[in-house]
This record gives C-alpha cells, sequence and structure tokens, in this order.
C-alpha cells in the first residue's frame, strides 16, 4: 500500500490495540474497489480519549475512525451527532469526520451482525439466545437479536447490574422477545453468541462450558483475533457450528463505505 498526501486517513481506537484486525480488513477492502484509503490503529487509554478525539477534529485528511474496545459508549458523548440506530444500542462503532470537523457517529455492529448470521444460513426467528457480554458491541447484538425476533434472550455478564439494565433496556423496546439477565448453561440454547474479551489471549478461560452442547447449536464468537478462538474449537469439537468475529466484521465494510461518503 502507497500512502501519499492525497490518501484519506482512518484510525481505529482501542486499548489495547494487539488484537485489531479491522484496519488490515478495511485496507484491503478499500484497495479492492480502487478507495485510496489508508486505516491504522491507534493505541489510545480511556483518560486520553478526549483529547484525541478533540486532535483528530483538526486532521483535515482523516474521514473517520473506528472505535473498539473499550471504547464504544464513552465515545458517544465526545461527537456532534450520533445516528439513531447509535441512540438506541447505546454504543458507537465507527465515526465519520466532516470536512468541517464535525463528528458523526453510528454502529454498524448490528446489522453486520445479522447479515453474517443469514449468510451462513442461520436465522434468529424464535430462537434461544445467550448473549455473554453487555458492553458496547453487546447491546448491538442484543438489540439485533431481539429486532430479529428471537423467542428468548438470556444476558450474562460478570457485573449483574449491568446484564440487568440491557436487559430492561431491550425487554422495553421488544416485549414480544422474553428477555432475561443472568448465567444458564449453554447446552438450554440454540445460539450462543459471544461478546466479551475472554478468548483474545490464548489463556483466556472459555466464557462458558460448551461440553454438554449439541450439534444443533450455533457458536458465535465476535472476536476477531484470533480467528478462531479456543471457544470456537471446543464448539466445534462438539459438533455445533461455529462462526468467528472476521465475518461480522467484514459485512460492515460496505456500510462504513457508504458512511464516509455521505
Amino acid at each position: 500500500m502507497e500512502i501519499t498526501g492525497k490518501s484519506k486517513i482512518m484510525f481505529v481506537l482501542a486499548d489495547p490495540v494487539d488484537h485489531v484486525r479491522a484496519s488490515a480488513v478495511l485496507n484491503a477492502y478499500f484497495a479492492g474497489i480502487g478507495e485510496d484509503v489508508a486505516t491504522s490503529p491507534l493505541h489510545v487509554r480511556p483518560d486520553d480519549l478526549p483529547a484525541v478525539v478533540g486532535a483528530i477534529r483538526h486532521m483535515n485528511n482523516v474521514v473517520g475512525f473506528g472505535v473498539t474496545i473499550p471504547h464504544k459508549v464513552a465515545i458517544a458523548a465526545l461527537l456532534d451527532e450520533i445516528s439513531q440506530n447509535a441512540r438506541l444500542i447505546g454504543a458507537v462503532n465507527f465515526v465519520k469526520r466532516t470536512r468541517d470537523g464535525r463528528l458523526v457517529g453510528d454502529n454498524m455492529d448490528a446489522p453486520g451482525f445479522i447479515s453474517a448470521l443469514l449468510n451462513r444460513g442461520c436465522t434468529i426467528s424464535g430462537k434461544r439466545v445467550l448473549q455473554l457480554g453487555a458492553g458496547g458491541a453487546g447491546r448491538a447484538t442484543a438489540l439485533a437479536m431481539a429486532q430479529a425476533r428471537a423467542a428468548e434472550l438470556w444476558i450474562s455478564n460478570r457485573d449483574p447490574v449491568k446484564a440487568q439494565a440491557l436487559a430492561d433496556a431491550i425487554q422495553a423496546l421488544h416485549p414480544e422477545t422474553k428477555v432475561t439477565a443472568g448465567a444458564d448453561t449453554a447446552e438450554n440454547f440454540d445460539l450462543i453468541v459471544n461478546t466479551t474479551s475472554l478468548g483474545m489471549l490464548s489463556d483466556d478461560p472459555l466464557p462458558i462450558d460448551v461440553s454438554g452442547i449439541s450439534n444443533t447449536t450455533v457458536v458465535y464468537d465476535i472476536i476477531v483475533n484470533p480467528p478462531v478462538t479456543r471457544l470456537m474449537v471446543t464448539a466445534a469439537a462438539r459438533g455445533a457450528g461455529t462462526i468467528g468475529g472476521k465475518a461480522m466484521l467484514d459485512e460492515q465494510m460496505a456500510l462504513v463505505a457508504d458512511f464516509i461518503r455521505r
């Protein structure tokens, strides 16, 4: 990739950055469609987020930036505008910088998440779903699954108060889906979604015991790096279907390209 003064620059804000693959995927996508866009991760600690966002406003060749762990919720308060979708989710995962330095946030996690499922022949309507995690990405996936008419959605999180708050918010928006906060065993569900960071490191414990699941269960781990997590390997050994985070990320590329052009 040749980066010149004519290149449009994008970032991916994260802490840490070792796991970030979105920049590589974005670069490959834009190169494939003939767009001169270069993306790089930026290691931004939470206390430094306001200063970094303020600086980006003055970087005239920056067209936008992705947002990942742990900034998806905190970033919203630093922007000039966020979409209705991002407002409902309560998290932002991509920001467009306009020519006059305004910052507009949106969330592509939900449509990317659902598209990856549908393109692999998986439907959510009428299914029992267990979601692990209630952070920024978890807010998007929970809303997406309720919108897709999951029959039942359980949300499990190490902070039960956070899980309950998300369950209450989703239940209020979608009363047709039964939403519950708390732990349950993996074998009781059709779909298990990991939105936690457990699995990024090789010595991470499994976010849930999947030894009892069957080949009718689908395990969807939205972690991008590594592309195949220990959870996915363990689930596949039980005959379960698995989907990795890169599938979700790939589905978002066209959405990002369209967003920065608008």
